[in-house]
């Protein structure tokens, strides 16, 4: 068997990066690749009840590391890579009410801000983000366009999209086309 090294490329280093659009204005749109660390995808056991209190055990301690999925469904993110040996050392944590499943290599965290982040994400969803209806720290799973996409409010003018990582690209040059007529600073950290 032949032996070769796996490099990692983050998935959106050859994606846009600049500003464009409008000329700035107080209302210009910032958008991040964000670090690809950790995404844990936890699963509740049948009859396991209610595990509030147990997922946030696994995560980093950072605010709104935990983020429901859907029921018995949690992802817990982190900016840190874990190695397995770090993952599956989190397993009795959970007090065998959950197992966890390792999603960071299939999933790219985007984060946007700004002062019209919710007009620029209505252009692609359903989703009411008015801060009193989606207040910090709240997740839904949603279409934005045509891709699916977790998104996250992690502050009065952030948010955080986790997407299938096949899609992260189409996904920004979405958001630039969204962000155009309030302007938009788009950095992929390369």
């Amino acid at each position: 068997m032949v032996d070769f090294a796996l490099l990692h490329r983050p998935a959106l280093a050859d994606a846009k990066s600049g500003s464009f659009g409008a000329t700035p204005t107080d209302r210009r749109i910032t958008l991040a690749a964000l670090p690809e660390g950790h995404v844990l995808h936890v699963l509740a056991a049948r009859g396991s009840g209610d595990l509030t209190d147990l997922i946030p055990r696994i995560g980093d301690g950072t605010p709104h590391a935990v983020r429901p999925y859907g029921p018995g469904q949690w992802f817990v993110i982190g900016d840190a890579a874990l190695s397995a040996a770090e993952i599956f050392g989190k397993t009795p944590l959970l007090d065998g009410r959950a197992s966890i499943s390792d999603q960071g290599h299939g999933r790219v965290r985007i984060g946007i801000s700004g002062p019209a982040v919710e007009a620029v994400l209505a252009k692609g969803t359903a989703v009411d983000l008015a801060l009193s209806n989606f207040p910090v720290g709240h997740s839904a799973m949603t279409l934005i366009g045509h891709i699916s996409a977790l998104i996250s409010r992690t502050g009065a003018e952030n948010f955080e999209l986790l997407v299938l990582r096949g899609f992260a690209g189409n996904l920004w040059d979405e958001l630039i086309q969204m962000s155009l007529e309030f302007g938009v600073d788009a950095h992929t950290g390369k």
